[in-house]
């Protein structure tokens, strides 16, 4: 299981399928990460990455009782992006609470 910890000590679950540009999908309430897969694999399927996660308290992430703010959602996507291989350095990425999008 791909997990990321945050400054915070929190574990954040994530998928990451694929090369080339990123799209970066991010659920709203009450969802995770498997509610983006009919998105991810038509997207995969024309040659991006597609990458999700389950916020905090969401999921297979942590379940904590505190954090469930706009301010801790993105600084745990801030995370994701920073980790390992950084999505930010294969291009530009965006993401809504009901949407997914791509940055040009």
């Amino acid at each position: 299981m791909d997990t990321i910890t945050t400054k915070d000590g929190i574990t954040i679950y994530y998928k990451d399928w694929g090369k080339g540009q990123p799209i970066v999908f991010s659920h709203g309430w009450p969802l995770s990460a498997d509610d983006w897969d009919a998105q991810m694999l038509f997207f995969l399927n024309h040659g991006y990455r597609v990458i999700a996660h389950d916020r905090r308290g969401h999921g297979r992430s942590a379940q904590v009782a505190d954090g469930h703010d706009m301010d801790h959602y993105a600084d745990d996507l801030a995370a994701l992006v920073e980790d390992g291989e950084s999505v930010a350095e294969d291009g530009g990425v965006g993401g809504g609470a009901g949407q997914g999008q791509r940055d040009e």
